[in-house]
């Protein structure tokens, strides 16, 4: 299998600490160590090894991926239009990172496992997941009704970072369990974190673990500029993936608003850890066009000029723009697919509007696998003072 140009080293001279500083929050296009096999002008580049795994790619898988990324997009916007109505209690976007997540998404094998943070909508998409099973967590009615032993998708973690610990910890279970070794047959673990995660402890201890067990999992790191309200600046001297280094094992930074180079670059990750050469850090270098929650207001720590700039490199018109030009895909396709949305989002409506509230027994009974008698009478107090409210 072929490895990356020059990977993984570091740029030669060094850097000065000014210079990288300024260059973290702007992409060059022409930038040696970011991949990108698809311009935002929708110029298809040949980068051997990058198209050798992407083999398989034609029109029609083109197709899919855009279609992953449009119907992604929709659910992300009629979520977040339901959360203003007060039907989600909040609302995580992913406005912007479709490249990244469904680029992730696709690389996986089903023998594969995934554990993301709490903004992996795209990726739940490609492992099989429907939207309306989203919404649970969102609304508060439940902590995600998925079962993660079919999917090959962990639920969602709300606390920051701690994802990258379960992960390695799961990694090095396919280690010990002979999982790992082949390929077309070996298992591997990927986790889900942005930038922000990356200054918690919890991604540190997962790094040292899965470097020194040579655990099988590839760190996706959706570098979206900010952590909350925190430019990747505040967070770090260096380009992200030159992180991996340091802990001995290789990482590269990839156009996260390209799909078709996430996807290769992925793929190259997730064959390394199957065939026993893990872990390995992908730093998707991309943009959070919304805000980090719908508890968020981004206006009051970014500048409009620097969105505008972003939307000129927005994943989806690229793709769209490729199938164009130099696969002369019809407008009637891509009518289809905004049709196919409009359905999506009024299934998703429907659904929230209807959720059944699960009753006060809920906290009690989805806490412990088997009851027990402490637990019993706690239950029956609650429900007997929680009826004392009850009016006729």
């Amino acid at each position: 299998m072929s490895t990356p140009p020059g990977f993984p080293g570091f740029p030669e001279p060094a850097p000065t600490a000014e210079q990288v500083i300024a260059g973290l929050r702007g992409t060059d296009e022409g930038s040696e160590d970011l991949v990108q096999v698809l311009t935002p002008e929708g110029i298809r580049l040949q980068v051997p090894w990058v198209d050798e795994h992407l083999g398989d790619i034609g029109v029609d898988q083109l197709k899919d991926l855009y279609r992953d990324m449009v119907l992604v997009r929709r659910v992300d916007r009629e979520a977040s239009a339901l959360q203003r109505q007060g039907q989600l209690g909040i609302w995580v976007p992913l406005l912007g990172q479709e490249a990244a997540q469904i680029g992730a998404g696709r690389a996986l094998a089903a023998r594969d496992m995934a554990f993301p943070s709490y903004r992996e909508h795209g990726v739940a998409w490609c492992r099989g997941i429907d939207p309306t099973q989203l919404l649970g967590i969102f609304r508060g009615t439940d902590h995600g009704s998925w079962d993660p032993a079919e999917t090959g998708f962990h639920l969602y973690t709300i606390v920051i970072g701690n994802q990258c610990l379960n992960a390695a910890g799961y990694a090095m279970g396919q280690k010990f369990e002979g999982k790992v070794g082949d390929s077309e047959t070996g298992e591997a673990t990927i986790c889900f974190f942005g930038d922000g995660a990356t200054s918690q402890g919890d991604v540190h201890e997962g790094f040292v673990w899965s470097a020194v067990y040579d655990a099988p999992v590839v760190f996706f790191c959706q570098n979206n500029q900010w952590a909350i309200s925190e430019p990747l600046e505040r967070q770090t001297r260096v380009p992200l993936y030159q992180r991996a280094r340091g802990y001995g094992f290789p990482g590269i930074r990839v156009d996260g608003n390209d799909v078709l180079a996430t996807l290769a670059v992925t793929r190259w990750a997730l064959d390394e850890c199957r065939s026993g050469n893990g872990p390995v850090l992908i730093e998707a270098f991309t943009y959070r066009m919304d805000a980090h929650t719908s508890s968020d207001d981004p206006t009051r720590y970014r500048l409009a000029d620097e969105l505008e700039l972003w939307k000129l490199k927005d994943p989806i018109e690229r793709v769209r723009v490729n199938l164009v030009r130099e696969h002369q895909v019809e407008q009637s396709y891509f009518d289809g697919i905004g049709a196919e949305s409009d359905e999506l989002a009024a299934r998703l409506r429907e659904y929230c509007s209807t959720m059944p509230e699960p009753g006060p027994e809920r906290m009690f009974s989805q806490v412990y696998a088997e009851s027990s008698a402490p637990l019993e009478a706690q239950r029956e107090a609650f429900l007997r003072y929680h009826a004392s409210f009850e009016t006729s």
